[in-house]
């Protein structure tokens, strides 16, 4: 127990939730020897794969993963959502996440909570103890919250995210140097406010984990020249995570979770060219860059990644499918998508989800009308600016995948089995003992009685 819980008398356990974004399981799992902390922690606590949602995209998963609930209740589905009744989109911030956070389950309660660098949380709120906002921020200066807080995060150079375009570059030298910086930068904040021990759930991300998968992960599974970047960054994540585990007191539980998985890319598909080449979509004119450019008697879009939505009639604003010829409209598109083949005579679908099975809740009128989950090695696209071909390659080499998320407890009276992503908020207030009713969650407490 530290010191400031004995000074204020409370011994409510808590929780250090640490974010690995887009970290594979099997990565540091068939590798202990060069990850030795979370080898141990998977050793003496509980550790396994668990599933991600529909879509595995950030922008979906980090709210889903912090409220426990699908985004037919958060009311985000990816980076770029659609405005009801319009062709206009937004791309989604931390008020647009409608479901009630971890946190503030946490502040109800009364226990204080500190959150640092969780994707989709700008602007940062300012009913918990401390926030700084992650993924999408604009600067530090704006994205954190209270002032002081804020000017110990500047003073320290405190960075909110790797800069991605580095990596577009062919020597990986420069963009590797920005991400281990981006890593110091963030174990150097969150072992500060750790060790301050003032809080009751400490909730925060690396996410240049995702950064760094993103643009090296088929040399790690080609074992190419850049591979041992790829390994040095990830020996030093796995350094990070034993240090803040040593740091924790005793009341308090670890927990470490990935957002989804990551697997290496093949081929990015472009699944609005798709649907233009097989006559469901077609442009006003020439110039055409976002989905407010298409014509009348589109039948059916896309947006990222892999929603398609039919372009129904008394829904979409220039609806060109009756409603009566939605469910036929629907299965002839599903099929299509299902036979669709890559390059390589690989199916690009593992499989293609209805609504109905992954979206239910309040928010849910926004919600695709399909989704594919794809196969491996196929990333899916979906821009309005046109490309000439269905199948391309671009600066990236890996993407998120829907298994093979990571999720490490230190409790080993924890079941990692057959999970995902929604069982995670339950699991932390029940290591909390704060109350919540069953019903409020999408998925169920891991901590066995």
């Amino acid at each position: 127990m530290g010191l400031f819980d004995r000074l204020r008398g409370q011994d409510d356990p808590r929780v250090a939730f640490i974010g690995i974004d887009g970290v594979p399981f099997s990565l540091l799992a068939d590798n202990p020897d060069e990850f030795p902390n979370m080898a141990d922690l998977a050793e003496t606590g509980s550790a396994g794969a668990i599933e991600s949602i529909v879509p595995p995209e950030s922008s979906a998963c980090w709210p889903a993963l912090t409220t426990g609930v699908n985004p037919g209740e958060t009311g985000v589905y990816g980076f770029q959502d659609r405005e009801n009744g319009s062709y206009e989109t937004y791309v989604p911030m931390g008020r647009d996440v409608q479901a009630t956070r971890i946190w503030d389950r946490v502040t109800d309660a009364g226990r204080k909570a500190t959150v640092m660098n969780v994707p989709v949380t700008f602007p940062p709120q300012r009913n918990v103890q401390r926030m700084v906002s992650g993924f999408l921020s604009p600067s530090v200066d704006k994205a954190a919250y209270p002032d002081d807080f804020r000017d110990h995060l500047e003073s320290s150079g405190y960075i909110i995210d790797v800069n991605a375009k580095l990596g577009h570059k062919d020597d990986k030298t420069e963009f590797v140097e920005n991400a281990n910086k981006t890593l110091d930068r963030r174990f150097e904040a969150f072992s500060h406010y750790l060790q301050q021990d003032d809080w009751d759930l400490f909730f925060g991300v690396f996410m240049t984990t995702d950064r760094v998968n993103h643009f090296l992960f088929k040399d790690y599974e080609n074992e190419t020249s850049d591979k041992e970047k790829f390994m040095a960054f990830y020996r030093k994540v796995d350094d990070y995570l034993g240090q803040i585990r040593e740091m924790l007191p005793e009341d308090v539980t670890l927990v470490i979770a990935a957002d989804h998985g990551f697997t290496s890319l093949d081929y990015e598909v472009h699944c609005n060219t798709l649907l233009e080449q097989e006559g469901w979509l077609s442009y006003e004119d020439d110039d055409h860059e976002q989905l407010e450019d298409i014509s009348d008697d589109t039948l059916a879009y896309s947006l990222i990644p892999g929603r398609f939505y039919i372009n129904l009639e008394g829904r979409e604003p220039r609806g060109a499918v009756p409603q009566d010829e939605y469910q036929e409209r629907r299965d002839e598109l599903k099929e299509m998508l299902e036979n669709l083949e890559g390059p390589n005579g690989r199916k690009v679908a593992d499989r293609v989800v209805e609504k109905e099975d992954a979206f239910r809740g309040n928010h849910d009128d926004i919600a695709p009308d399909l989704v594919i989950v794809p196969n491996h090695g196929f990333d899916l696209k979906s821009g309005f600016k046109g490309k000439d071909d269905v199948f391309g390659q671009g600066p990236r080499n890996g993407m998120h995948s829907f298994d093979n998320a990571s999720l490490y407890i230190d409790d080993p009276n924890a079941t990692i089995e057959d999970a995902d992503l929604y069982d995670i908020a339950p699991t932390i207030l029940d290591l909390m003992e704060v109350e919540y009713t069953r019903t409020d969650f999408d998925g169920a407490s891991l901590i066995t009685q």
